[in-house]
């Protein structure tokens, strides 16, 4: 578009019938988390109505869609009802008028005629795309009063523009609703439209948005247009990019709960923001840990409206950023869990918008849908093996699934890809010891297809996506030394991270060379690792990396090499320059070696670069008398002391005082070495 844009102020507008909605994956009635899903289809044609619903179509909203109110106890959409399939807007209007529930999947390019058209969707329904093809064109849906219990999901609605950027006589919306209540608009890609993308108004309460796409428009997301202060609206994880006005604009609503959105208004282009979130009326705001870049006046209020703001991100933004009076406690009506504001660029990027198409079978939609996937050995579970449950994770999740692993001994290589983050897994028996992941690669392991694994390549779990979960089991590596001495590398590595935002809570990583390697994606990228409660077992450099990590509240356990001899280093920290290496807080040392014999640490500069300045501190732990007097030593050339290696504050046998063999950080150095230092805004929870 490249006529000029008027920078119009947010009015009321004339009464009409337009409105296209989206269904987020959310919060089970029950508070479960679920998380959004690449959708297939279950069904046939739009003549012919399945007997049974696919899995997904069983999802229920999250947020104040999830309240119970008005005589309804949260939004399920059609699931009650039969699944059908459309090509057609004579298909989809026939079934989203009906009076009765249906699950209805859009399976292609539905042009509206006229341009302009919106569906008027009855209750209880639930519109989905097949997997990214359903796209409704130049037209929309709306919800009248008294319509409630739709979901709207996995659509892209688009192109009703006609030409004029503040258009007056082409009144079209993606999606408006006017008195409805408990909607769910989620993983939809609106844009384009020649009015707003999303309007909920006169009295419309209940309602959700999650998860979408709002881009390339002037009026974005209009909320209000009434007397009454009534509206109850939850607003999280949508990309709302390249919009002018109304991101959104919440006018007179009760209740209006923003949090980890992202508002981006791009340099260099034509479209530019007037305002971001805006608070008007009599409304009562809570905002919390959005980003907003190069956003003018990201956030204003009214001077009868309450913003309570916390933990935003405002990057290059200009203009009013307001916030005062008192709001409400979301939590006192629905769970919710935050990601913090500085990761949402990356989160959104890759987790708004339709998902791609799992595929047509039953299995797939199923594993697609749940929240927790279950491994059993002997089959009582989904799946048989560890790996076959992260296949079966949707690429790109936006967000959590455990893999809950009954008890058993899984031999096997499992690998949790970059494109599959919010994973969990997770032992389910009475003890960490009673489920165990093991395989017994080496770096110098013959691969299948010629040469050899590596140090890295020899992990049993390698995980290299962002937000990965472990608990309550043992990961493993119990490759024999003495039987294989003629394997050039004996490197045999239980658990390798190469992302952020992880967190070790209750498990065993046992091995013996190279135990535990936490590393990042890259060496200009960060990679936080937290390892709380549990055990890490080995004996030569077994926690190494050039990851930010912190071992807290954990037994660090030195074992003996293969031959029976004591001998070892805890640490080998290849830590990038400006950056935060390895953090032992809070915890022991110790094992069935000899007195005197382990290093905490010495420096590993991968590869010979001298640009690394590799880091171990090591405060508040009770040492062993395994650890030398002396508890730093150099490593292939490369001197401890021209590094970052000290104590703060250690007890037990193998403690002593500070000299120039031994450097402790004094109260004020250490005050800069705790480990929220290292967790740099990130709070690990489990989920």
């Amino acid at each position: 578009m490249s006529e000029p844009r008027s920078k119009a102020r947010h009015r009321h507008r004339r009464n009409r019938t337009a409105l296209a909605v989206t269904v987020p994956l959310a919060l089970t009635a029950a508070g479960t988390l679920a998380y959004g899903t690449d959708l297939g289809v279950l069904g046939g044609t739009g003549r012919q109505a399945s007997a049974a619903a696919p899995a997904w179509a069983a999802d229920t909203a999250d947020g104040f869609a999830s309240v119970n109110s008005l005589g309804q106890n949260g939004t399920y959409g059609g699931r009650d009802g039969k699944t059908v399939t459309v090509k057609t807007q004579a298909e989809l209007e026939k079934y989203a008028t009906a009076a009765e529930p249906y699950v209805i999947v859009v399976a292609g390019t539905i042009a509206m005629n006229p341009v302009g058209k919106e569906i008027k969707v009855q209750s209880d329904k639930t519109i989905v795309g097949q997997g990214t093809s359903g796209h409704i064109v130049g037209g929309g849906f709306f919800l009248g009063s008294g319509v409630h219990n739709v979901i709207i999901r996995n659509l892209t609605i688009r192109d009703a523009y006609q030409g004029v950027w503040n258009d007056k006589d082409h009144d079209f919306d993606a999606i408006q609703m006017d008195g409805a209540h408990h909607v769910w608009i989620d993983h939809n890609d609106l844009r384009h439209m020649a009015d707003g993308l999303i309007d909920v108004r006169k009295d419309s309460t209940n309602v959700t948005v999650s998860w979408n796409k709002l881009s390339d428009n002037n009026k974005t997301f209009g909320i209000g247009w009434t007397e009454n202060v009534k509206t109850d609206i939850t607003i999280h994880h949508n990309w709302i990019r390249e919009t002018e006005q109304r991101n959104p604009s919440t006018d007179n609503a009760a209740h209006a709960h923003l949090y980890n959105n992202f508002l981006e208004d791009a340099a260099g282009t034509d479209i530019k923001s007037s305002y971001g979130n805006y608070s008007r009326g009599a409304t009562k705001m809570v905002l919390e840990n959005s980003y907003f870049q190069g956003i003018k006046n990201p956030v204003i209020k009214d001077s009868g409206a309450a913003i309570v703001q916390r933990g935003s991100v405002f990057s290059g933004t200009s203009g009013r950023n307001e916030s005062g009076g008192s709001a409400f406690d979301p939590k006192a009506y629905y769970p919710y869990t935050l990601d913090q504001a500085a990761d949402l660029p990356s989160i959104l990027r890759s987790g708004v918008g339709p998902r791609s198409n799992l595929g047509t079978t039953a299995a797939s939609t199923k594993a697609a849908a749940a929240t927790t996937l279950t491994v059993a050995a002997d089959g009582s579970g989904q799946y048989r093996t560890v790996q076959a449950a992260v296949n079966a994770v949707p690429a790109n999740n936006p967000a959590r699934v455990v893999i809950a692993v009954k008890p058993g001994t899984y031999r096997e290589l499992v690998k949790v890809p970059s494109n599959k983050p919010h994973v969990t897994i997770q032992g389910t028996g009475g003890s960490r010891k009673d489920t165990t992941i093991v395989y017994n690669n080496a770096a110098g392991t013959p691969k299948p297809g010629g040469g050899t694994y590596g140090t890295g390549g020899s992990a049993t779990v390698a995980v290299e996506a962002d937000d990965f979960q472990a608990r309550n089991l043992t990961i493993s590596n119990d490759f024999d030394e003495k039987a294989n001495q003629s394997l050039s590398g004996h490197q045999a590595v239980a658990l390798r991270t190469a992302a952020d935002k992880v967190f070790l809570d209750g498990i065993i990583v046992s091995g013996d060379q190279d135990t535990l390697l936490v590393d990042t994606a890259a060496k200009d990228r960060l990679g936080r690792v937290y390892v709380s409660n549990s055990y890490v077992v080995g004996n030569v450099d077994f926690i190494f990396g050039r990851a930010t990590a912190v071992v807290d509240k954990s037994v660090i356990t030195l074992k003996k090499r293969w031959d029976g001899t004591s001998a070892g280093y805890v640490t080998a920290p290849s830590t990038a320059a400006n950056r935060k290496g390895i953090l032992i807080a809070n915890s022991t040392v110790n094992g069935d070696v000899s007195n005197g014999s382990f290093y905490l640490g010495r420096p590993w500069h991968a590869g010979g670069d001298a640009s690394l300045d590799p880091q171990t501190t090591v405060r508040n732990t009770s040492l062993s008398g395994a650890v030398k007097s002396t508890p730093w030593t150099d490593m292939s050339g490369f001197s401890w002391k021209d590094d970052r290696f000290a104590e703060y504050k250690n007890s037990g046998a193998g403690a002593g005082s500070a000299n120039s063999n031994r450097p402790h950080l004094s109260d004020a150095q250490a005050a800069d070495q705790e480990v929220a230092d290292w967790l740099a805004g990130w709070t690990p929870s489990a989920s």
